[in-house]
C-alpha cells in the first residue's frame, strides 16, 4: 500500500494524574478527564500524597503504574468505570 502509512488507533493516552481528598482525576490526550472515587482503589486511598505523586506511565500511556504501591490502572478500566477487584461501587 502506498500513501499514508497504516497506524492503528492507539486510543486516548494518560497526560496527567491528580488527586484531591476523595478522588483521582486522569487527564487524557483526547481532552477528556476521568474522575473516580478513591474508595474504588484502596491502595491509592491509603497511600500518602507523596506515594500517589510517584506514578509513571505504563503500556505506552494506556495505563498508570505506582511502583511503591504495586498498583496499576488502565485507561480502559477507568473509562468503563471499573473499581479495583473486590471493591463494590
Amino acid at each position: 500500500m502506498h500513501g499514508t502509512p497504516f497506524t492503528p488507533d492507539a486510543g486516548p493516552r494518560v497526560v496527567n494524574v491528580r488527586f484531591n481528598a476523595d478522588s483521582i482525576s486522569v487527564e487524557l490526550s483526547d481532552g477528556r478527564t476521568i474522575s473516580a472515587p478513591l474508595s474504588w482503589y484502596p491502595r491509592l486511598r491509603d497511600a500518602t500524597a507523596e506515594e500517589r505523586d510517584r506514578w509513571q506511565l505504563a503500556g505506552g500511556g494506556r495505563g498508570i503504574h505506582w511502583p511503591a504501591l504495586d498498583e496499576d490502572l488502565s485507561v480502559d478500566g477507568l473509562l468503563s468505570g471499573a473499581p479495583a477487584p473486590g471493591v463494590r461501587r
